[in-house]
This record gives C-alpha cells, sequence and structure tokens, in this order.
C-alpha cells in the first residue's frame, strides 16, 4: 500500500509513460472527524481552531476543509451518527468537487469512518464516498474499545469517575465496551485481524503514555486538568495506553501509522486529549501528509 502522496504522484508519472493517460489534477480536501460525543462546534469545542487551521496549510486550497458536527452518542450505523457523517462528506465532496479526500478520526470517530468503509450497501451515498478517499488517518481510534466503557456500564461508583470523559452511559459508551466491539470487529466491521481488509488506509496513531509532572511544560498541552484525569483512569489499563484506550485497540485495525514517540517533537507521548490537539508537532505531521 502507497502510503507517501509523492509515492502516489510517482506511479501517476510511471503509469503514463507506460501508455495511460495523464492523470487529472487532484482537488485534495481534508476532514476532520470527532469522538464520542454529540457536537455543534467540534472546530472549538473538540479539535480548536490551531488544530484545524495549522492542518489545512498543507492543502493546495485551504479552503478545502470541513469540520463534522454529529451526534456520536449514538451507535456509529445510525443516522445520527455514520448517516450525518455521510451527509457531511458526501456534500464536502459534491461542492468542493474534491477527487482526493484525507480524512482525520479521534477516538470512536475511527469507528463510525470504519463503519462506511466496511458497509458500502448500506446508504447510496458509501461508495462515493470509498472512492474519494485517499486514506483515513485515525488518531488514537477505539477500534477494539476499552475496559473503561465495561466499567461505565456495569453501574459501579466508578461510572463517576469517568463520566465526564465517556459522557456515560450512552449508545457510543455501550457500543466501545471491549465484547461489544469484539463482536462487530468479527461481523460488521473489516480491518481487524482474520477480517477483509478496508478498502482504503486507515492508518493509526497510537498514544502511549499519560504526563502530569506539575514542573514540566508539556503536560499542560491540551490542558492540565484532562491529561490528570485521563493519568488517574490510565491505572484501570495496561501500562501502554493513553488514558483511555490501549495501544492494543489503538492499533487493533487497519496499518500502524506510528506511536507517538516515534515522531512527536521532544519524544512525548500524546494523551487522549492531547492527541486531538496541537501537540508536539502533531499538527504538522498530519500537515505534511496532505
Amino acid at each position: 500500500m502507497l502510503r507517501s502522496p509523492f509515492a502516489f504522484l510517482l506511479a501517476c508519472v510511471v503509469l503514463s509513460g507506460l501508455g495511460f493517460a495523464s492523470p487529472v489534477a487532484a482537488e485534495t480536501g481534508v476532514a476532520f472527524v470527532h469522538g464520542t460525543g454529540s457536537q455543534t462546534d467540534a472546530l472549538n469545542d473538540y479539535w480548536k481552531s490551531a488544530m484545524v487551521n495549522s492542518i489545512r496549510q498543507g492543502l493546495p486550497d485551504q479552503s478545502n476543509y470541513v469540520v463534522v458536527n454529529c451526534d456520536f452518542e449514538e451507535y456509529m450505523w445510525t443516522s445520527g451518527a455514520a448517516g450525518c457523517l455521510a451527509g457531511y462528506l458526501d456534500s464536502f465532496i459534491t461542492s468542493k468537487g474534491i477527487t482526493d479526500l484525507v480524512v482525520i478520526t479521534h477516538s470512536n470517530g475511527g469507528n463510525v469512518m470504519r463503519w462506511i468503509l466496511s458497509n458500502p450497501t448500506w446508504d447510496s451515498r458509501y461508495p462515493n464516498i470509498i472512492s474519494k478517499i485517499r486514506w483515513v488517518n485515525a488518531l488514537a481510534p477505539s477500534s477494539l474499545g476499552t475496559p473503561l466503557a465495561d466499567a461505565v456500564m456495569s453501574g459501579t461508583i466508578f461510572e463517576a469517575a469517568v463520566g465526564w470523559l465517556l459522557g456515560y452511559q450512552s449508545d457510543a459508551v455501550r457500543m466501545q465496551q471491549t465484547s461489544w466491539m469484539a463482536y462487530y470487529n468479527a461481523n460488521w466491521l473489516l480491518g481487524t485481524s482474520g477480517r477483509p481488509s478496508l478498502p482504503k488506509g486507515f492508518w493509526n496513531v497510537v498514544g502511549t503514555d499519560v504526563e502530569t509532572a506539575i514542573w514540566d511544560g508539556d503536560s499542560y498541552c491540551g490542558g492540565y486538568t484532562l491529561n490528570l484525569g485521563l493519568e488517574i483512569t490510565q491505572a484501570w489499563l495496561d501500562s501502554c495506553s493513553d488514558g483511555f484506550l490501549e495501544c492494543s485497540s489503538q492499533n487493533g485495525a487497519g496499518s500502524l501509522w506510528f506511536f507517538d514517540t516515534a515522531q512527536t517533537q521532544g519524544d512525548e507521548p500524546l494523551s487522549h486529549n492531547q492527541s486531538r490537539r496541537k501537540c508536539f508537532g502533531l499538527d504538522v505531521i498530519l500537515r505534511n501528509d496532505l
């Protein structure tokens, strides 16, 4: 699979030299797909404008971007989740003439995007969307679910400790229980071990740790209080986790792009909060990928 857009362009040149028609210049766009939650202003409330504005500088036309606002408190296949996402992507592709779409997702947004990629006959809009996607950059996707969702749905006192993170007992949280995601991955979703591959690349950025030393300025990127909460919830997860998801879940579908410390500035880990924010050069990595 070609990861680099430059490799893709080189392949087009080679094919042209072999007698194939020269490719038409692509109209590149980027879509930002949020995680769990019902969003009405994901630009400011979820991603922050500094993150989005930095990444879209990598576009030939910086106006070719869309920030999705959907109800990802619902199950991934519902009209409020995948239906809403399909609506945004289809309208964006049509209105801007997009032929080369990079999708940047975070957390549960990866599951909703994978539903569209895995079930092309579910909705008449899906095939056109899939055909335009170059690849999906999945930031800390919850592909195998999280034990924290199991704890919240059990109704124990632990629910109060992580409700701020998950949104309590919503359908999206119920869906992200590990046993439920195992069922969906085995029957409805592509890209996990033993299942057919996804039709387009699904590249994972994996967050490996949470740092909250009060004397370390890096611990404040994205909000110190949020990172501190993630360090508390990390106690219920494997040692390799971003405070919400274990590394195995983040890399449970598709392909590994990189573990955070392999490419971030200062080899800094990305907490689950920081992987959707302008932290440690992540925005520049994503910008250059366009």
